[in-house]
């Protein structure tokens, strides 16, 4: 009779825990007692077997220590979970959240062509650990370069899913299918001579946990002297959905950037999102949120050696982000309609859409219209994720004693920073409209430029964390804030990494920090008002012409609830990381991501 009335006194304690303790994240909130959870237990030590037996009492099941971040993974009842969060040195409770995965032109565009003939720079020397869906191989366009695999999904390492070898391509392909004599064009990477360390993440589904992506980032870090890692490459990524100060992931990250390597992150894919008249503002993904590190959008190069006539690709994410409300993204690079290296025809996402499939003519005189076995295209952040890490690791093999904050710092100072206002671009199938304006939140600091970047030979100190956008209620503007050790704060208005020199005019009025006047309330439900007051009138945003009828984004019951931004099957598919998976484009022009356009 007892245990029956402890139990139900138990429940209560376990929802009252999770509604009121600050130790667990949101997302924990509406879980029954007897839900069985993956979950991940920050402490505020290493943890040790006394506390795997605490979980174990409570007929928990420990599945692994994640030391970078004080943490272990553990499978157990929601009820059970109540119980271990009540221990004093248990610092944050998270569920283990499901993430996904997210060139000849392109190189063109970064000036990485000018870069390797003025420098000849390419990689050599430098370690780039690529958490993806692996690398098939062997693959003569990487050679003997794939220095250490390991797959963390329980398979053999070999990309089933056909992302991870197509961002592999971009960073480190040497092109060589396409060295041929009758070849016109090169279809190498950024830095062809860099060595790849490939960490297997993904599944042939192209999806992940956030404890398995924790282990990879664990291996690069204890690894980084042995193969002399300094970039990491993470073209995934999942909703934000706690402060990047608690969020597991975003902690093992920052745990690799200070260990020394630069960590890149494509910014996400929902830049046509509207669930709450946002237009696409709010959606950078995790752990694209974090401060610390390369947050990268995409552009289109409009299928075109010169960078004059490029644009924002529609569905690159924008920021600022949730929860923290940091600036991102960090820098914009070419990302729509790659062409990289194919894994396998057999592969998931070329099975999916053939249609990214590309012909031998495309890249050599005497191809026909047969299907390439060896390069294809994709289209994403991921993409543009993948061109900073390989002019990372060229800055780095030039100039080896760059601190990430430097490369970073050095990255968005020297991007090139001359847009247009705004640009439209149109879906071919359904004939709607989306509009980009050029904004620190949308294109960040600027576009890639490698060339510019190597030109420099400053060691600046200072940390290159994002800012966070802040209010001012006394005056009711919206200003970036920064942090006080961040280089941006440490220099004054005329010196070199001045905020005005850093992110340009994008949108930034007033001493160069403020960028809109607004509500003394600064909360999402706001951000519209914010944006709209920073452009202009609510006309910019709200007519037919900029964003077609209603009708392109359905009725408020299918965008204005929260299972939109909770559900998997909204944020789980392969859809959501650099496919053209809805209404794809053969157009060069065209974002073909998520919705197909020119």
């Amino acid at each position: 009779m007892r245990s029956i009335k402890f139990s139900a006194a138990f429940v209560v304690l376990a929802g009252m825990a999770f509604g009121q303790s600050s130790k667990y994240s949101p997302d924990l909130s509406k879980e029954q007692p007897s839900t069985n959870l993956n979950v991940i237990v920050q402490y505020d030590h290493d943890p040790n077997l006394l506390d795997e037996l605490n979980v174990a009492l409570h007929g928990g099941t420990y599945r692994a220590t994640l030391p970078s971040i004080r943490a272990g993974a553990y499978s157990m009842s929601a009820a059970a979970l109540a119980e271990i969060a009540a221990d004093s040195h248990v610092v944050h409770v998270s569920p283990d959240r499901a993430i996904t995965g997210k060139l000849d032109y392109a190189n063109s565009a970064v000036n990485a062509t000018v870069a390797a003939q003025q420098y000849g720079v390419t990689g050599k020397g430098i370690g780039v650990a690529i958490l993806d869906s692996g690398i098939t191989t062997p693959n003569p366009d990487f050679g003997s370069r794939v220095v250490y695999s390991q797959d963390f999904t329980g398979g053999n390492g070999q990309d089933q899913f056909g992302h991870g070898e197509h961002v592999a391509g971009i960073i480190a392909g040497n092109g060589s299918h396409s060295h041929c004599s009758s070849c016109t064009r090169s279809l190498q990477g950024l830095a062809p001579d860099a060595n790849i360390i490939s960490l297997r993440v993904l599944d042939a589904n192209g999806a992940s946990t956030d404890s398995i992506v924790i282990s990879a980032i664990e291996t690069a870090i204890q690894f980084k002297n042995v193969y002399n890692i300094r970039v990491m490459n993470l073209s995934l990524g999942r909703p934000v959905v706690e402060s990047y100060t608690q969020d597991p992931l975003c902690q093992a990250v920052e745990a690799a950037w200070k260990a020394g390597i630069v960590v890149v992150v494509a910014a996400g894919n929902d830049g046509r999102l509207n669930p709450i008249d946002n237009y696409g503002y709010l959606t950078v993904n995790a752990p694209g949120n974090d401060p610390y590190v390369i947050t990268v959008g995409a552009m289109k190069t409009e299928a075109t050696y010169t960078r004059t006539d490029d644009l924002m690709a529609s569905y690159s994410s924008k920021g600022p982000s949730l929860v923290d409300f940091v600036a991102k993204p960090d820098i914009v690079a070419p990302g729509n309609l790659i062409v990289s290296t194919l894994s396998s025809t057999k592969a998931t996402l070329p099975k999916l859409y053939p249609q990214d499939l590309i012909p031998t003519s495309y890249y050599d005189s005497k191809g026909n219209s047969s299907i390439s076995p060896y390069y294809y295209t994709l289209s994403g952040t991921s993409m543009a994720a993948a061109v900073v890490s390989g002019s990372v690791a060229d800055l780095l093999q030039a100039q080896p004693n760059l601190t990430p904050d430097q490369v970073k710092a050095r990255l968005m100072l020297t991007s090139y920073k001359t847009f247009p206002s705004s640009s439209v671009a149109v879906d071919p199938t359904t004939g709607l409209s989306y509009v980009d304006y050029y904004d620190v939140l949308t294109r960040g600091a600027g576009y890639l430029d490698l060339a510019e970047a190597l030109t420099m030979k400053d060691s600046v100190s200072g940390s290159a964390l994002s800012p966070n956008i802040n209010l001012n209620t006394s005056t009711g503007q919206l200003y970036l804030q920064f942090n006080s050790s961040s280089v941006w704060a440490l220099s004054g208005s005329s010196s070199t990494y001045s905020p005005s020199h850093v992110w340009g005019n994008a949108g930034l009025i007033g001493n160069g920090n403020v960028i809109a006047s607004v509500s003394p309330t600064l909360s999402p439900s706001n951000i519209l008002s914010i944006l709209s007051e920073l452009w202009g009138t609510s006309a910019a945003w709200g007519t037919s012409a900029a964003w077609g009828t209603s009708a392109a984004w359905g009725t408020s019951a299918a965008w204005n609830t929260s299972a939109v931004w909770g559900t998997s099957a909204v944020w789980g598919t392969s859809a959501v990381w650099g496919t053209s998976s809805v209404a794809a484009s053969s157009a060069q022009t065209g974002d073909v991501s998520v919705v197909g356009e020119q």
